[in-house]
């Protein structure tokens, strides 16, 4: 017996949801340059904007599971993304750098318990497919941010109207999930087997990475779930620390890339603005399109040779924005390396149980994912500190250097004896 499929109302709300939770990756990394004129701030002051956020991420995702318990997930969907527009108003209206972290924290606060509440919901109630395409529409909303604001500067506009035009849309975003939130709770099932939920993650979508792959969190993974496995067994494996390393530099690569790239190429290789602008955009871009179709590439060519190929991809674009030259050879780098990194995190995840044996595999998993928010929010700051204190041309060989180690650590970590 079938189940019904899910609301198409839902589906669009959620879809959205995940497109908002990507806007604010976006609207950083090019109006950062804006923003550190106006306030008069060194460059390397980003890491504390992206530190604060990671931290009030952290915090609302573990916190999620007791407020589902009390206001379930309608409300909050719908308090939460009211909280990300009056951060988002906070960031439009700052005076000071102080104030921009305050605001980061209270965005991070919103934004995780976002992911955290539609992830628990569309576990149960959407199915692989649909939860596949709700995180490709975070690097859409990804993609979407750098736009809005290069259109936004372009038009001789402060960077402060790229954040307030983005609060507004949270606002009405934050209305349609309080008019639905008798919707919300109907869980059921949008295919005859349910899959479990699987613990949120950061932005890029780590949440349900398995899910996000192509396919249901079943197998040997969760068939030993109940299992019971003192937690110091799992802290033993080898296999587990370096795959929570690997996910850490992954992730630092993602976003140091995006978050880099603007100023490389408008203050090192001579690109105008309003060009740079549109790069960064396809550089999410080229996430989004391949978080779309990776699924169907994995399961034809199988998980292995893709993630394989992806981290040697990964690799030679860090290598073609490091090598001296126009500002159009880093461009055709850093695509390489968005579309390249778009299968990464999801086929990890999936794979973590072949690494780290069944009865570890949630453990690891939730080492990974506290391990990518922590790689995320250091590692780029340090990187803003190294090259405000060098060049930026230094981008390219920072990455080409990350993904060489995040290739020897996945290699080391499949070598290490699982249990």
């Amino acid at each position: 017996m079938s189940s019904a499929p899910p609301r198409a109302s839902l589906l669009l709300l959620a879809y959205l949801a995940f497109v908002s939770l990507g806007l604010p990756d976006g609207l950083l990394g090019v109006g950062w340059p804006s923003i550190r004129a106006d306030l008069g701030v060194p460059t390397e002051a980003v890491g504390l904007l992206i530190t604060a956020g990671t931290v009030g991420y952290l915090t609302s995702s573990v916190l999620a599971g007791f407020t589902l318990a009390r206001l379930g997930v309608g409300w909050l969907l719908a308090g939460s993304t009211l909280l990300a527009s009056l951060a988002l108003t906070g960031y439009a209206s700052a005076p000071a750098l102080t104030v921009l972290v305050g605001c980061a924290l209270v965005l991070g606060l919103g934004s995780g318990a976002i992911d955290s509440g539609l992830n628990a919901y569309a576990a149960g109630a959407f199915g692989p497919r649909h939860m596949n395409w709700m995180h490709a529409f975070f690097g859409l909303g990804v993609a979407i941010g750098p736009l809005i604001m290069t259109a936004t500067i372009g038009a001789g506009l402060s960077w402060r109207w790229g954040y307030g035009v983005t609060a507004a849309a949270q606002l009405v975003l934050a209305g349609a999930f309080a008019l639905t939130v008798r919707a919300w709770r109907d869980r059921s099932a949008a295919t005859p087997a349910p899959t479990p939920p699987v613990p949120a993650g950061p932005a890029g979508g780590p949440a349900s990475a398995a899910l996000a792959a192509g396919g249901p969190v079943t197998g040997a993974a969760v068939a030993l779930a109940d299992q019971p496995v003192r937690v110091r067994e799992t802290l033993r494996l080898p296999a587990v620390w370096l795959g929570a390393l690997a996910f850490a530099v992954y992730v630092a690569i993602e976003i140091s890339a995006g978050l880099w790239a603007f100023l490389l190429l408008t203050e090192g290789r001579g690109l105008p603005a309003a060009t740079a602008g549109l790069c960064v955009s396809g550089y999410w871009g080229s996430l989004f399109v391949g978080r779309v179709v990776q699924g169907l590439v994995a399961e034809r060519l199988g998980t292995g040779r893709v993630l394989t190929a992806s981290l040697l991809g990964m690799a030679a674009g860090a290598l073609l924005i490091a090598l001296p030259g126009s500002g159009w050879l880093a461009v055709a780098g850093l695509f390489l390396l968005g579309f390249a990194a778009a299968p990464v995190f999801p086929l990890l995840t999936l794979t973590t149980a072949e690494r780290v044996g069944a009865a570890h595999a949630d453990r690891a998993i939730g080492l990974q994912i506290g391990a990518s928010a922590i790689g995320g929010a250091l590692i780029p700051a340090g990187l803003g500190v190294l090259l405000g204190n060098t060049s930026l041309n230094l981008l390219g060989a920072a990455l080409t250097v990350l993904a060489v180690v995040l290739l020897a650590l996945h290699a080391l970590s499949r070598r290490s004896p699982a249990a």
